[in-house]
This record gives structure tokens, sequence and C-alpha cells, in this order.
């Protein structure tokens, strides 16, 4: 009876992708001339705001710029989904052009990043105690590059995903299937997502055209997400122990928290694996939990992390 909750903190020591402070580097290499003007967009806009939000935070500019013009808002969603897709993006010249691909579910050159490495051994470190599932608040596909589709399901076993298999084969024929016993509720959405399916590679993350809830402070949770908070919401109630990967329980994302309280009334403990870890919002939410806290694996590792007897 043991779940596991995985913020961007994971992310961040697993691939260097970035917290929601680091978004806005313009760490991309645009593709292509709309992609250009797209990152030119956004970047005048984030300078502009920044002239009179000078201690503005990155959820606040997201938050005002889903008021700006469609193009303007479209463009920073467009970006936002994109920093997170760029690790996991790869060309090849074909047919006397460049094509750019994301990476498929199952495809091996995904163990080629050492990000995907790390977080596959951190995951198989827990392969036994994680009966009950995990859930996450980042749009990324690390965990499922990391389980492959025997690894996992959202949910649903032997669920359909849309899109060919993994290159160079990329079967159209043969569709993929979750067929892994761990359940993963992603809440706010993925880049593999959109209002309608769940695809079989992050291509809605060059598109922008993905099912996320942006990172704001005033977060409104689509009706398409219902099943996912439903299933996250199962999870936690069914649950005696919780490990919270790199969370950091911000006030202002609420209903998380709300998940997290209210949905946790069977938790006996908690683990708290961070190098910053929020003890007291951690004691706000189960203030009659036991609460430990431990560091993140260390850097460099490539062994199997076994937590077995931080779990008793």
């Amino acid at each position: 009876m043991v779940a596991l909750f995985l913020g961007a903190g994971f992310s961040k020591w697993a691939a260097n992708l970035p917290v929601a402070s680091e978004l806005f580097d313009f760490a991309i290499q645009p593709f292509g001339v709309r992609e250009e003007r797209k990152l030119e967009i956004v970047r005048s806009l984030k300078t502009n705001w920044d002239k009179t939000h000078p201690a503005g935070l990155a959820e606040q500019f997201i938050a005002d710029a889903l008021k700006f013009s469609q193009r303007d808002s479209e463009s920073v969603l467009w970006y936002v989904v994109r920093r997170l897709s760029d690790s996991f993006i790869w060309k090849e010249y074909h047919s006397q052009r460049w094509r750019r691909h994301v990476l498929m579910v199952d495809e091996n050159r995904r163990f080629g990043i050492e990000g995907v490495l790390k977080a596959r051994n951190f995951l198989q470190g827990l392969c036994g105690l994680l009966t009950e599932g995990m859930i996450t608040t980042n749009y990324d596909m690390l965990v499922e590059y990391a389980l492959g589709t025997k690894g996992f399901n959202y949910g649903v076993t032997n669920q359909t995903l849309i899109g060919r298999g993994p290159y160079p084969v990329s079967c159209w024929n043969n569709p993929v299937k979750l067929t892994g016993g761990m359940k993963l509720a992603k809440i706010h959405g993925s880049i593999s997502w959109d209002g309608t399916n769940y695809y079989s590679d992050g291509r809605r993350g060059l598109t922008g055209n993905a099912l996320i809830v942006p990172p704001t402070r005033e977060k409104t949770l689509p009706e398409s997400l219902k099943f996912t908070w439903e299933l996250a919401n199962s999870i936690l109630r069914k649950s005696a122990h919780l490990m919270v990967f790199g969370f950091s329980f911000n006030s202002y994302d609420e209903p998380t928290l709300s998940l997290l309280r209210s949905a946790a009334e069977n938790l006996e403990s908690v683990i708290l694996v961070d190098v910053e870890p929020k003890i007291e919002a951690a004691r706000r939410l189960w203030p009659d939990v036991s609460i430990s806290v431990c560091l993140p694996p260390p850097e460099g590792y490539h062994e199997i992390y076994s937590w077995k007897e931080l779990i008793s």
C-alpha cells in the first residue's frame, strides 16, 4: 500500500528539466522560421512583462499571458510544452531534408539519455513497493520513457495509444498498448495527450497542442482530466505510505494540496525526497502522519537505489 508522488523536482533531478522559475531561459533549439518567430514573440512578451514586474514569478507571467491576444497566449503555451520536450527531440536527414522526431515510448534510443536512465534506476529501486501507483504534476514523459509500455498504464490496462510504434519500425498496423500494471495519474496533463486522445509520443510538445494545466497560480482543471484526478484520488485513498519526490507544496496550488489533504486519510507515513524538503508544509497537510526526510539518490549513480528500509 505504497504510492509515489512526483513533482517538478523529480524531473529536475533526473533530466535537468526546468522547474517553473527556470522555464523562461529560452534554452531550446528552434526548428525553422515558424518556431523562430514564436520564440521571438515569447521572448519579447517576457522582456516587456519583466519591466513592469521586476520581481514577478513565471507562474504569474503565464497567467497574464493567457489573457493576451490569441496569438500571444498560444505562443506562450507552445513555448512551455516545447521547452519540456526539447531534451527528447532528435533529427534525421531524410529525403533531402531534415525531419524532427519526438521519442516514442518504447524507443531504444531513450536510454541514451542520462535522465531517462536515472529515472529508470530510481523507479526500479521501488519495484515491488509501489502497490498502488504513481501521481505526478509533471507534463513530461520521463516516467513513460523510463518504464516503457510494459511498465505502466494511465488507469486502464491494455489501453491503446494513438500513433505508430517506435522508430525505425514505426508500424501503424501493430497498435501500441499499455500492458503494465503500474497506474500513472498525470493530474496536470501531458505533452503526449490532447483533449481527446493519448499518444505514443510527445509530438504535441512540438505543436503546442497538448492537454496541460498551465503552471499558474489560478489553476482551472479541464473536464477532460476528471478521470485522471479520480484515479489519483483512488491511489491516495488506498495508500498507507506515500513517497513525495520534489514537490514544492506551494500554497497557491490549492487543487493539488486539497487532493493530497482529503484523499490521504489512511496515511501512516510520508517520506519527503528533496534537497530542500518542505517539512512544515507537509505537516500542515498531514498533522497526524509520521513524516521523514531523505536526500535524492546521489549524482552519477547507476545502481538500483533501494528504499525498502525507509518504508516500514
